[in-house]
């Protein structure tokens, strides 16, 4: 058994990513509406029509576009949500049918509360043989959730929009064979911004969004727990990056300074999709580039 994941789409203009096992696809997050995924799953293998569930971290229009909900119904795909933000979901699908011109509306739109599979902290079966458990994580007024995700010995961690790094989150992500955290700003392009400040407040005051150092720092406290530090993620991917207070050049510069960290680092982009990232083992270094990178 193994699993991938492709990142479709990554920041403030949506965010989607898939994740597949040898049986089943799935949809972490779908900010991004059906048509955009078909054509970033081009050339991947796998279509929208593969898709069997969706897997919500929270309910930002960035992480659940409403055009997905017609799909959703007409293929019967499987919505997961956390227990406290499902009537929220449900309301904001009676919105958008509500909203619809009567010809587009569908007769089946009471069929979905039986398509939304609530969670609450504990793990469940995300797909046959793949299980995700949630982490509470601090973002805005209503929380968000990140995931590790287990299949046959392979673990993918995965965390966005969360305001600060709780300590479970590092425990349940040390020894993952795909790291995918968020590092959404530099500090110094976010104070020095145009942005107003109530905004500046709201990202920077630990429930908004994770900046570069915050980052760095939780992934190397990650790798620095591994139980067997002499394997390493085969992955560690950076997700949500700002347009406007962040850049690759920075993102690079400071998470290279990590010598397990630089040939594995890869960048979650807004508008191309990532390769399939395969949850896999690699060693990391022996001898004096062991010391070095623990140095």
């Amino acid at each position: 058994m193994s699993l991938s994941l492709c990142i479709l789409a990554s920041g403030s203009g949506g965010n989607c990513t898939a994740l597949r096992s040898p049986h089943a696809l799935a949809l972490i997050d779908a900010g991004i509406g059906p048509r955009t995924a078909a054509q970033r799953l081009q050339g991947t293998g796998v279509s929208v029509a593969d898709v069997s569930a969706i897997c919500l971290t929270h309910l930002d229009r960035d992480h659940f576009c409403t055009n997905w909900l017609a799909t959703i119904l007409d293929r019967r795909i499987q919505l997961f949500c956390h227990h406290r933000r499902v009537p929220d979901l449900l309301d904001i699908a009676r919105q958008w049918h509500a909203a619809l011109p009567p010809g587009r509306r569908r007769d089946h739109a009471h069929e979905l509360p039986s398509l939304i599979t609530p969670f609450d902290s504990q793990p469940f079966d995300l797909l046959p043989s793949v299980t995700a458990t949630p982490i509470a994580l601090a973002h805005d007024r209503t929380g968000s959730h990140g995931f590790l995700i287990e299949s046959a010995g392979c673990r993918i961690g995965y965390a966005t929009d969360l305001g600060r790094v709780p300590p479970h989150l590092i425990e349940s992500f040390q020894d993952v064979d795909v790291l995918a955290l968020e590092s959404n700003y530099d500090t110094h392009m976010q104070q020095t911004s145009t942005r107003p400040w109530f905004l500046k407040q709201r990202i920077m005051g630990g429930a908004g969004h994770l900046s570069n150092d915050q980052a760095f720092a939780a992934v190397r406290t990650i790798l620095n727990r591994a139980q067997n530090p002499c394997r390493l993620p085969s992955h560690i991917v950076l997700l949500h990056r700002s347009r406007q207070c962040n850049c690759p050049h920075l993102l690079r510069k400071l998470f290279t300074r990590d010598p397990r960290i630089a040939p594995r680092l890869v960048l979650a982009e807004q508008f191309e999709r990532s390769e399939w990232l395969r949850a896999r083992r690699e060693p990391a270094f022996t001898g004096a580039q062991l010391s070095l990178a623990w140095a």
